[in-house]
């Protein structure tokens, strides 16, 4: 399948909708932190979503076992999301949902680059525009500090590397498996990964990875956490699937957007003129990009038929 016969516009609606859930899970992974390790709060949001997808998968039909080749991707794929996935619930421990989210949204910029070096798409002058210009309204909305937050900052950056290429390897494997499947399979490898590492540390006084008995409401965010990831990440995996990376990249600015708003609703972070000013540039690329690929998809020719 090329560029050409991508279904571009569905694929820039799923991944608006990304957007949108993505920073719901956040939310919930910062209320959890209170009181729960980092990687007792990964492992949930991992066995929840396993827990949803696998029979799910196995009552629409799709849960084929895996070859030898996409096992590995599988395990690569869910090693990459686990270490984004930790350090970022790490870094949300200490900083605030916005700032975490505006030093990770360097990963637009390496999700472009590695789309097109390693799967050969296309990145036109347009599109370059588009990210710097919503990286800039990130950078206004908060402007990352590392005096501000010492070593923590970086754990967002190593959540950017890794989530960019867990998406260049998701748009390799997602047009061969159903998203259902994929999303399974992916929940199914992380878990393998973290639950022995849970066990194996239980008691050992590891902060981050000696887990606790949740009590009252935790259980709530726990399960939270993994409903909002299970959803999200449908509808990336659904979007990777029809359009390709360097079209949808700049829209993940519009997380910002649905960060800021959750900050200052549940944490009560309100932002600041400047920071309404980035989220105008931010709403405006997004905008561009939706606008642009809506004409251009209306005046390509429709795939040959099969």
């Amino acid at each position: 399948m090329t560029q050409s016969t991508d279904r571009i516009l569905p694929g820039i609606l799923l991944m608006v909708g990304f957007t949108v859930t993505a920073p719901v899970m956040d939310s919930f992974a910062k209320l959890a932190s209170a009181e729960i390790p980092v990687g007792q709060i990964a492992a949930a949001r991992f066995g929840v979503q396993a827990a949803i997808l696998m029979p799910l998968a196995v009552a629409l039909g799709q849960l084929a076992w895996p070859s030898a080749r996409e096992a590995a991707l599988h395990l690569v794929r869910a090693g990459l999301i686990l270490c984004a996935t930790t350090a970022f619930f790490a870094a949300l421990q200490a900083m605030p949902l916005a700032d975490a989210i505006a030093i990770f949204f360097v990963e637009p910029f390496i999700l472009t680059l590695l789309g097109a070096l390693f799967l050969g798409e296309a990145v036109g002058w347009r599109r370059i525009v588009a990210s710097a210009v919503g990286f800039s309204g990130a950078m206004l909305v908060i402007r990352p500090s590392f005096a501000a937050f010492g070593a923590v900052a970086l754990l967002p950056l190593a959540t950017a590397f890794c989530f960019a290429a867990y998406m260049v390897l998701t748009r390799q494997i997602a047009r061969r498996m159903p998203t259902v499947a994929l999303q399974a399979w992916t929940a199914v490898a992380a878990s393998f990964i973290v639950l022995p590492v849970l066990v194996l540390c239980d008691g050992s006084g590891i902060g981050p990875l000696d887990p606790v008995w949740p009590r009252g409401p935790f259980w709530v965010w726990l399960a939270g956490v993994g409903i909002a990831a299970t959803v999200s990440h449908l509808l990336i995996s659904g979007a990777l699937r029809l359009a390709p990376t360097a079209a949808i990249a700049p829209l993940q600015y519009l997380e910002i957007v649905a960060a800021a708003a959750l900050g200052y609703l549940i944490f009560d972070d309100l932002p600041d003129l400047e920071a309404l000013a980035g989220i105008a540039l931010i709403i405006g690329s997004g905008f561009y990009v939706f606008l642009r690929e809506r004409r251009l998809s209306l005046t390509r020719p429709p795939p040959p038929a099969p």
